[in-house]
């Protein structure tokens, strides 16, 4: 019902289009916004203009938070463990310089060199007053900093602005126990000279309640026990900003970019267990404690000349470290008050990485075409540390160990690096106004040596073109095919032992020191129609993936007593899947300032399972998507308010491991928010997630005696978890 619900949305709103060019739309398909478009709604930041723009994919205003991204954490630890996720879900390229499928955001043309400390986390502290204008560049130019991309945004701020800005923000989010936890931030902004800079400090808490509950059954089917878990996560963050860009004169620029962050939290957990095999039935408590800590600090900027006849010179580098300590104890809980310690698991893991860039680009043809050559060079480290303890009754324990046996964990300290270099070309031609191609040839050389408990050292190379071609029908409409080979980034703390916190009965994962990066060839068409008097933008996307060296989970036991499975590559597979996206506003119902957007995706993959034999779809590959989400500004109470609902539909997808199957499903998101921006550009935001449910995830697993090939079921577990809704209020403004 869903996924028809979301077509008839998405037909509904291409109703009333009509064959001629949207206004706004200009030369090379670029779709310009100035900044008087947005005068009516009252904006008070860029974020805030690129929240009423109709059809972008990146920061709208119907994202999980329900609206802006102002006062946003900026301290994400993706791009570590080796270039974060993997992307073994929809798949991802690597390499700074490479597009990608989604948007990407430039200031002045220009894309952050860091990549915690990214583009997209300035929008916010960004304010009306500096912005000139924004656009949508659709079509290809050497000018970019980014090629290939889905769609690529870029606000162009004023030469220069007389003012500068302080930006205050506080904030509480009140749990579904009543926990209510601060945050708050300040950033200052302005231009000095040539000078433009940013800088902001920000600190928050962060809390977590779940609550689960799970019923299992024996092979036999009869009752085994009843486990209900209670885990609150309660921790505090504080991040620091930097961003500068310094227009040395008419011909170089450059821009340098720094942030550090640091944490700390702690988890605990209580969980009884109902035996359910004896009578009467018997309860047993327990506890854990799961203290941690993070740290990242990151470096990143770049330089850039221009020639008299328009050549340009580019480097730029990125330096990065992250941390991450943790501890896990669980005790076991006597009658008469006393504990019990029975597992001691510590961790810890330290990733490095260096990238430095070098390119120039020049003309030829008379500017028709322009060529682009250069070299990456980029090394990650992975250092990792795994300290395993048991109680076993009658043996002498270890401090180091929290007091309890030590375990030895095959690969539980190693050293993982990654040494990469990268040479290209990039060739850019306007064939004419209406077409443009775009192409490229890279080559791919990395060295990966593993040390410590494991020893291991092994080459790759890759060689990855890529064919960009995009032709507008009409100013409005714009066609676009690709071709490219895509080599996906490889998650480092899969090649060591680590902690497994998704299932109670195992404490360590197994590494995988033979793993090699998955790729895949990309063939995809896609479309989009911009709607006339900017009403709005239906867009579709068609796509075929052929992978090869896919990584799954597969087995890697040496001990038969033990069997262990790791992340490993499976053999080759195939995806492939339709997105259809429609942003609109409500012009042809006399509501202009409602804008209504809803999107669907679907797609099938198949793969053979190592476990069984059998053909299935990918581990990490859903039948679809369903999102529909409204924003309404009423501009004469300086008010605003909308929603968001997404849903996977087919759920219950199985993930197969070597002595169990799980299905999971769980509920739709629902989100809202209200905001008002007082005659002083104060802005009260009112944000509530989870609506309607209790953001229930269910999860079935089917243990067996040994491998699941045995088919010798052993139990059936059954469980749920719920967070229950949050609330929100920010409250934001500016000196």
């Amino acid at each position: 019902m869903a996924p028809r619900i979301t077509l008839f949305l998405l037909l509904l709103l291409s109703l009333n289009s009509v064959s001629i060019a949207q206004d706004n739309v200009g030369e090379e398909s670029t779709v310009k916004y100035p900044a008087s478009y947005f005068g009516e709604w009252s904006p008070v930041t860029a974020q805030d203009m690129l929240d009423r723009i109709p059809g972008l994919s990146g920061g709208s205003s119907f994202g999980s938070s329900g609206g802006s991204s102002r006062g946003g954490w900026g301290g994400s630890s993706g791009g570590h463990g080796g270039g974060g996720w993997s992307g073994r879900g929809g798949g991802g390229g690597r390499g700074f310089g490479g597009g990608n499928r989604g948007s990407e955001i430039l200031i002045n043309g220009k894309r952050t060199a860091g990549k915690n400390n990214s583009t997209g986390g300035q929008l916010s502290r960004i304010t009306t007053e500096q912005v000139d204008y924004i656009e949508i560049i659709r079509g290809t130019s050497g000018e970019l900093d980014v090629r290939g991309s889905g769609q690529v945004i870029n606000v162009v701020l004023f030469d220069t602005f007389t003012t500068s800005t302080i930006q205050y923000q506080i904030g509480a989010e009140q749990a579904d126990d009543n926990t209510v936890t601060p945050s708050g931030e300040v950033s200052y902004s302005g231009q000095l000279g040539g000078l433009n800079f940013q800088a902001s400090a920000r600190s928050n808490d962060n809390y977590f309640m779940n609550i689960s509950k799970e019923n299992s059954i024996l092979g036999d089917f009869s009752p085994n026990d009843i486990i209900r878990d209670v885990r609150i996560t309660d921790g505090n963050y504080s991040t620091i900003n930097t961003n500068l860009d310094y227009e040395i004169n008419s011909n170089s620029s450059g821009r340098l970019n720094a942030q550090f962050m640091e944490g700390s939290g702690d988890t605990e957990l209580n969980r009884r267990t109902i035996d359910l095999k004896v009578m009467p039935n018997v309860s047993s408590f327990q506890r854990e404690e799961s203290p941690s800590a993070i740290e990242n600090w990151e470096v990143g900027g770049d330089y850039e000349y221009n020639t008299e006849r328009g050549d340009r010179f580019k480097v730029l580098f990125i330096s990065n470290l992250f941390t991450r300590d943790s501890t896990r104890e669980r005790f076991d809980l006597s009658d008469d008050g006393s504990e019990n310690k029975n597992l001691f698991l510590d961790s810890s893991s330290t990733t490095r990485e260096r990238i430095i860039r070098s390119s120039y680009t020049f003309d030829i043809f008379g500017g028709a075409q322009d060529i682009e050559f250069g070299a990456e060079r980029a090394q990650t480290i992975l250092d990792s540390n795994l300290n395993l303890g048991v109680d076993i009754p009658g043996v002498a324990g270890s401090a180091n160990y929290g007091g309890l046996v030590p375990v030895a964990v095959a690969n539980a300290n190693s050293t993982v690096e990654e040494m990469r270099y990268e040479p290209f070309v990039i060739h850019n031609w306007i064939i004419s106004p209406r077409m443009s191609l775009e192409s490229s040839l890279l080559y791919e050389d990395s060295e990966i040596i593993q040390s410590g408990d494991v020893s291991e050292k092994r080459d790759f190379n890759y060689l990855k073109p890529k064919l960009d071609f995009r032709y507008d029908l009409t100013p409005a409409i714009q066609l676009r095919g690709t071709i490219e080979k895509m080599v996906v980034q490889l998650t480092f703390s899969d090649f060591v032992a680590a902690t497994d916190n998704q299932d109670e009965d195992s404490n360590v994962q197994a590494g995988n020191e033979n793993l090699k990066q998955e790729w895949f060839w990309n063939y995809e068409v896609s479309t989009e129609y911009r709607l006339p008097n900017d009403i709005g933008v239906v867009s579709a996307r068609i796509f075929y993936e052929d992978w090869h060296d896919k990584i799954e989970r597969m087995d890697v036991t040496v001990d038969e007593s033990n069997l262990l499975s790791a992340n490993g590559n499976i053999g080759d597979g195939e995806k492939y899947g339709l997105e259809l996206n429609a942003s609109m506003r409500m012009r042809m119902f006399n509501m202009p300032n409602l804008l209504i957007t809803a999107s669907q995706s679907m797609e099938d993959s198949k793969i053979t399972d190592p476990f069984l034999g059998i053909e299935r779809r990918m581990l990490y590959s859903m039948r679809g998507r369903n999102e529909v989400g409204f924003r309404h500004d009423i501009p004469r109470l300086r008010l605003n308010y909308g929603g968001n609902w997404s849903n996977v539909f087919d759920g219950n997808r199985p993930r197969y491991d070597i002595d169990d199957i799980e299905y999971s499903a769980g509920d739709p998101y629902w989100s809202a928010f209200v905001e008002w921006v007082s005659p002083n550009d104060m802005t009260f935001r009112l944000n509530a997630n989870r609506l309607f449910n209790n953001g229930e995830n269910c999860r079935e697993r089917q243990r067996f005696v040994g491998r699941i090939s045995s088919g010798i079921l052993e139990e059936i577990e059954d469980q749920c978890s719920t967070s229950g809704p949050s609330v929100s209020l920010r409250v934001t403004g500016t000196f």
